[in-house]
């Protein structure tokens, strides 16, 4: 791999999210849209899997970090579920977990960003790289599942800034262009 010119000042890589759906996330997860009362367990719900240690879930406060970014990170080892505690917009970047090399980070061509709102719910294939979430607003507070020690121990973090030389902003008032 070619090291990359250092870029602290570099101008941001612009990513436009796009509205989510079961099918545009399927690489990366589990799109949750609500169900109807007593509905059984079936393709449309999120396989989890929390075997790896004891399950937590519990209500996140996340501060505004702006729309800036050059770091995402993974779990390696568990699902993790996020949902919005009260259906505001809020967007996450994603990046297809590895396929053959585990230690390979996310290419910048491979990072995508998505729109989440309303009643809804997020569930991140193990390996699934990610950032944010984002949003637009001081604060926002956040339904999360994952594993008791997922950050401790289960906690893999890229600079792609340093990997690859740069960094993104995501842009979500412009219009998202079909990506092919």
């Amino acid at each position: 791999m070619t090291e990359p010119a250092s870029a602290p000042d570099a101008e941001p890589r612009p990513l436009i999210p796009q509205s989510i759906d079961a099918h545009s996330f399927a690489p990366f997860g589990s799109y949750i849209a609500p169900s109807g009362y007593g509905t059984p367990f079936g393709p449309d719900d999120a396989a989890l899997d929390l075997a790896q240690g004891t399950p937590r879930i519990y209500i996140m406060r996340a501060p505004d970090h702006g729309l800036r970014f050059h770091r995402i990170t993974r779990h390696d080892h568990v699902t993790q579920c996020l949902s919005s505690a009260l259906g505001e917009t809020w967007y996450l970047v994603v990046a297809p977990p590895p396929e053959t090399d585990p230690a390979a980070p996310p290419t910048p061509d491979s990072i995508r960003a998505f729109t989440v709102s309303g009643p809804a719910m997020i569930k991140l294939h193990a390996g699934t790289w990610h950032a944010g979430p984002y949003f637009q607003a001081p604060h926002m507070d956040f339904i999360n599942l994952e594993l008791a020690d997922t950050n401790q121990n289960d906690h893999n973090a890229v600079d792609l800034r340093a990997t690859w030389g740069v960094e993104f902003i995501l842009e979500p008032t412009k219009t998202h262009a079909t990506q092919t």
